[in-house]
């Protein structure tokens, strides 16, 4: 396989996954929110049941 051909697959492809990333990112944000998720906030309780140390939300409730 030639250098020109090379150079113009990876093209294609890095071109095609950057064409899936965007359309899949536009289906994500016009996806609507599910039933019974709509006013999800953070509390407490829910953070205490979850064994994750290194999570964001548990470090802004203040269980550090």
């Amino acid at each position: 396989m030639s250098k020109e051909v090379a150079l113009i697959l990876s093209i294609s492809i890095l071109v095609a996954l950057l064409i899936i990333f965007v359309v899949s990112f536009l289906l994500y944000k016009k996806t609507p929110v599910p039933k019974g998720c709509e006013n999800l906030e953070i509390s407490e309780e829910n953070c205490a049941a979850c064994e994750n140390k290194a999570c964001s939300l548990r470090k802004k409730v203040g269980d550090k």
